[in-house]
């Protein structure tokens, strides 16, 4: 996934929640906890790394 949120550590010590949107890079720092994220080729379309990370709206 190239799209995705991140809302920092859990609450209560979380940020403001930021949507980041990676374009064709296949790394980036969120603004806010400097997260590093990397887009993995290997995984399917729709997976995460772990796989419990993945969210979904019903």
């Amino acid at each position: 996934m190239r799209e995705f949120e991140c809302i920092g550590a859990s609450p209560p010590h979380d940020h403001p929640h930021v949507y980041l949107n990676m374009g064709l890079s296949d790394s980036m720092l969120c603004p806010y906890c400097a997260t590093a994220y990397c887009f993995d080729t290997a995984l399917a379309p729709d997976s995460v790394m772990p796989r419990d990370c993945l969210y979904r709206q019903c």
